[in-house]
């Protein structure tokens, strides 16, 4: 077994599968305490409101901060201190979030005090993993960020990891690689592995390997009341489900226990090809078609302008398809030729290599992203050349169409089986504009949405993790009439005050 730790901090109690209250020294205390200490509308869920107009309230939200820190064994961040404007920050650049304090946790009992913090207090809970997501800040609540949370055990014999929701992909990644084996996340490095895979998790092993949260076997997880637990197939089961693609509803998950698969070798890179309606819908038809070894994310978009690009493409709209293989150097040739043949490239970058090589990284400043997604059965020549046109058509420095082609072992598992429910989807496909001045979203996300509408006649589909400043109601759309009940029961449960509330939100039955 293998142990990996970015910092000397626990990576939570080894709870048993019985419900119980871990550390209640230090949750119950904080909880007792505040409640002794407020008025009593300051237990109403107005609490946040009541206190933002006075100084006199600011000092006193202080001197509980202050309370609940000198119980943890992470620490509170504050609006005063230096390091308060590194620490909220998250990804998006068009999300300027200023929370009322940032609590970085360092196990799993500093999720459950603060978690009875938010309760007592009446502040809105955000809970940060990688910090990709809008929802994970907030305004006028608190943060509880679990970038601290970065504990990995391998075991390389029984083929499974315990991962700390602090992590992200690309850590985990190149951790378990070293042992020849590997889990599925998405396709950028940076993106924590606590909020994608609660949504389920769409990336370039979605074909062999399934979504990420198909190789999830157990969790340890923090829900509301504070209660620390073990969910998994034979204990809180439903609550195992509803973990499983439900979008962060129903506790906070401080460690995943994944399932790993062989990686044999790995080819994987990019393949830059003309953009025609008959090049797209054929490479989509090619990438059904192909092994299940292989999977693939392509884009429509102007040319960066990238050294291994010619001069004369830079600008010009090209479909870049990042190719991914798991399995020997000769057959992942045999299954990547038909790609090439469909036109000269303008560039072939494939090669063997490290599958960690795949993974998108940051791009090195704060972007403004907008976003518009949905689930398809169909992308042929007619939607090919309506993506072509509308990425043509947006003013975004940065803009593509980008087409996952799912399928395989994704779609073998039963549609009932976890909380994401379209396992039938043969794509999906986003319109995504990037941008440096978050006061153009408005605009770039007009482009998205009327592009997403105008797509497709079929029924409206849509993976949670990819809603972003869509309609409330859209939610709907990311879980079927049945799926969605059955996770409200779940919320019933676990969550019935919907403490857990700033993400896409179910409401309790």
């Amino acid at each position: 077994m293998t142990q990996l730790d970015h910092r000397p901090t626990s990576a939570g109690p080894h709870v048993s599968h019985s419900e119980h209250r871990v550390a209640p020294e230090v949750a119950e205390a904080v909880g007792h305490a505040l409640v002794e200490a407020l008025p009593d509308f300051h237990q109403s869920g107005d609490f946040a409101t009541d206190l933002t107009p006075g100084i006199g309230d600011r000092l006193f939200l202080e001197d509980q901060l202050k309370m609940l820190d000198s119980v943890l064994e992470g620490r509170v961040v504050t609006p005063e201190q230096a390091e308060y404007d590194s620490v909220r920050a998250i990804v998006p650049g068009n999300y300027d979030p200023k929370p009322k304090a940032v609590i970085r946790v360092a196990n799993a009992s500093d999720v459950a005090a603060s978690l009875d913090f938010a309760r007592v207090t009446g502040l809105e809970v955000a809970v940060r993993s990688g910090g990709h997501s809008g929802h994970s800040s907030t305004h006028t609540g608190l943060v509880i960020d679990l970038r601290d949370l970065n504990g990995l055990e391998i075991d390389s014999i029984g083929r499974t990891a315990w991962a700390g929701t602090g992590l992200t992909a690309g850590e985990v990644t190149r951790a378990v690689e070293k042992h020849g084996l590997i889990v599925g996340f998405g396709d950028t490095a940076s993106v924590g592995i606590g909020g994608i895979t609660c949504g389920g998790g769409i990336g370039y092993l979605v074909r062999k390997h399934g979504l990420t949260i198909d190789s999830v076997v157990a969790a340890e997880v923090v829900i509301a009341n504070g209660d620390i637990l073990i969910a998994d197939e034979k204990h809180h089961a439903d609550l195992f489900w509803a973990l499983r693609g439900g979008g962060g509803n129903f506790g906070v998950v401080t460690r995943w226990k994944f399932r790993l698969h062989p990686l044999p070798s790995f080819t994987g890179g990019p393949l830059v090809l003309p953009a025609t309606p008959e090049i797209v819908s054929r490479f989509v038809a090619l990438a059904e078609a192909a092994p299940e070894e292989l999977s693939a994310i392509a884009s429509v978009m102007p040319a960066p302008p990238l050294p291994f690009l010619p001069a004369e493409v830079h600008g010009k709209t090209v479909l870049l398809c990042m190719m991914a293989y798991v399995g020997e150097s000769v057959a992942a040739e045999q299954a990547i030729a038909p790609f090439r043949a469909l036109a000269t490239p303008f560039a072939d970058l494939i090669a063997p290599g490290p599958y960690s090589s795949v993974y998108m990284e940051d791009l090195g400043h704060k972007p403004s992203f907008s976003v518009r997604s949905r689930l398809m059965d169909v992308l042929g020549a007619v939607e090919a050349a309506k993506i072509i046109k509308r990425v043509e058509r947006s003013s975004a420095p940065m803009r593509l169409g980008e087409i996952r082609v799912l399928g395989g072992a994704m779609a073998r598992v039963p549609a009932d089986a976890t909380a994401f429910a379209h396992r039938s989807s043969r794509v999906m496909f986003s319109f995504i504009a990037i941008y440096s001045d978050p006061r153009e979203q408005s605009l770039h996300d007009s482009w998205a949405m009327e592009g997403i509408n105008q797509l497709s006649e079929e029924e409206d589909r849509v993976y949670v993790n990819f809603l972003l400043t869509d309609p409330d109601e859209r939610i709907h759309a990311a879980y079927p009439p049945a799926t969605w009940e059955r996770l409200r029961r779940v919320k019933r449960e676990y969550d019935p005050e919907n403490l857990l509330r700033r993400n896409r939100n179910v409401l309790p039955a």
